[in-house]
């Protein structure tokens, strides 16, 4: 059901990928020219320079230790180079029995943020997690409000802000509401203005120390959630909260609407985060763990 999925919602990044990488093997050229217009092809795949040469130059290492050089062989060799950048600390772990842990989701706004958190909760509460949600989205109007309406929906426990409350203090309520009551998963909406922004930066940098001192021994991860429409601006608003927040893990949305899927690869590479979640659709079941297989097998 996955591969399904995953393989039409990333239906234009494969005609825009796979198509290209065809298209070099369509006449004939030497092995060093088939590489070198296979490296520009990535290129304008929204892969990113510095991970496109990375994989060619792999790729030319591998090619010099067999002796099939054939197109096949060539693609597959590329894709397991692909693979192999999508692997690197991509292991999700599950919640065990009787662990607890914080997700703090951080993001610009319009990414599709709220909408992940829901189907987040959703997944784990079908897997019988009691989970609590924090609305410290304050500064966004309506944020609050769709948070709620969600967790009405999933069957969640919510702490509700205020409109322009600190949204830190909301953050502090969540976590003492955790600690009092047997939740497995506290999951944190936060503040989506331009990443850009010196005070929202800030904090989020407060909300995570409030995590870290009231929930000292809970497992916590901060995890962006980026709109794969953006393309390579969505590495360049990675880099800026990871810088930040130190983001453990990227939620990646609507990838079924862009060509620019290829833009995971540089996020991954250039700054070593990994891809936890992608969305697969617009219903509530629609967000699935990444799979680095399954994604390069459905776009080359």
């Amino acid at each position: 059901m996955f591969f399904s999925k995953i393989k039409e919602n990333l239906k234009k990044t494969k005609e825009n990928l796979d198509i290209k990488i065809s298209n070099v093997f369509a006449s004939k050229k030497d092995i060093e020219e088939i590489i070198d217009d296979l490296e520009e092809t990535l290129i304008l795949s929204d892969i990113g320079v510095n991970t496109s040469t990375k994989i060619c130059d792999n790729l030319r290492e591998d090619l010099k230790k067999q002796t099939d050089k054939s197109e096949h062989a060539i693609k597959m060799l590329l894709k397991k180079q692909m693979e192999d950048i999508l692997s690197k600390n991509s292991a999700y772990n599950d919640l065990e029995d009787d662990e607890k842990k914080v997700l703090l989701i951080v993001g610009v706004n319009g990414v599709g943020k709220t909408t992940s958190i829901g189907k987040i909760s959703n997944m784990y509460k079908k897997q019988g997690k009691k989970i609590l949600l924090a609305a410290a989205d304050t500064f966004r109007a309506g944020a609050i409000d769709q948070l709620e309406v969600w967790a009405n929906r999933v069957g969640v426990d919510i702490v509700l802000g205020k409109p322009m409350q600190d949204p830190s203090s909301v953050i502090y309520d969540a976590t003492k509401k955790f600690e009092s009551s047997d939740y497995d998963l506290l999951i944190c909406d936060t503040a989506g203005r331009l990443h850009n922004k010196k005070n929202l930066m800030d904090e989020l940098s407060k909300m995570k120390r409030i995590l870290d001192k009231n929930l000292k021994d809970i497992k916590k991860e901060v995890l962006m959630v980026l709109d794969a429409t953006t393309g390579q601006n969505g590495a360049i608003q990675a880099k800026s909260f990871f810088d930040k927040t130190n983001v453990d893990g990227i939620i990646l949305t609507k990838l079924d609407s862009t060509a620019k899927g290829g833009v995971v690869f540089s996020i991954v590479n250039d700054l070593n985060i990994p891809i936890k979640y992608i969305g697969t659709g617009e219903t509530i079941d629609d967000i699935e763990k990444f799979d680095a297989k399954e994604f390069v097998d459905a776009i080359v």
